[in-house]
């Protein structure tokens, strides 16, 4: 969709995602290796889950014309970024069955996806160092809009009133969880009219 509109799309792999590096994992790093394989002028960068804790790290210097984040994990646990760890390293262990059971809207080739994508992936990401500092924007460095799963575990209600009050743009795409991309693809693309 978006190559369909003139966009050229990077999609870097993470330290320990797909086939990059295994060692020394950290959002701080993760960041850094994001602003250096980022080519300038970046006209839209989007960033999902983890994704988005690591644009709004960045988008300050990164200074896309446009920002979206999609269910971004500045939230992940009442208790921080530490105590939901464990259940994260557990997703190794999903299986075809389990991936259905979670979303029952997925094609198999989404679920395949998803399991190959485990499979490249390494759970001690999950082990980082200074886990517990927190990345949250508190404003909107560029035009910002926050996407969010129905209802979203991340960022509930009063979080995104926030937000909105602070001056993100933000939309919720129903019926979707966590992967919103993957849940409703046409509620999705729906959702960035005017973004993309």
């Amino acid at each position: 969709m978006v190559r369909q509109r003139g966009y050229r799309v990077l999609a870097p792999d993470l330290g320990g995602h797909g086939l990059s590096p295994r060692d020394g994992y950290s959002r701080e790093q993760w960041a850094d290796d994001l602003l250096e394989a980022a080519p300038e002028n970046v006209d839209l960068a989007i960033g999902h889950s983890l994704g988005g804790v690591l644009l709004a790290m960045i988008v300050e210097y990164l200074r896309p014309r446009r920002a979206i984040y999609e269910d971004p994990a500045w939230y992940p646990a009442d208790a921080g970024f530490g105590a939901a760890q464990p259940a994260i390293r557990a997703m190794k262990d999903w299986d075809a069955d389990h991936l259905r059971t979670l979303s029952p809207h997925w094609s198999e080739a989404n679920v395949q996806a998803e399991l190959d994508a485990l499979a490249a992936w390494d759970p001690d990401t999950t082990r980082m160092r200074y886990l517990e500092t927190a990345y949250l924007p508190t404003f909107p460095v560029v035009p910002s809009l926050i996407l969010l799963a129905d209802p979203s575990a991340l960022i509930t209600p009063p979080l995104a009133e926030r937000y909105r009050a602070a001056g993100f743009d933000t939309r919720t795409v129903p019926g979707t969880g966590h992967s919103i991309h993957t849940d409703d693809f046409e509620g999705f693309l729906a959702a960035l009219e005017g973004w993309v």
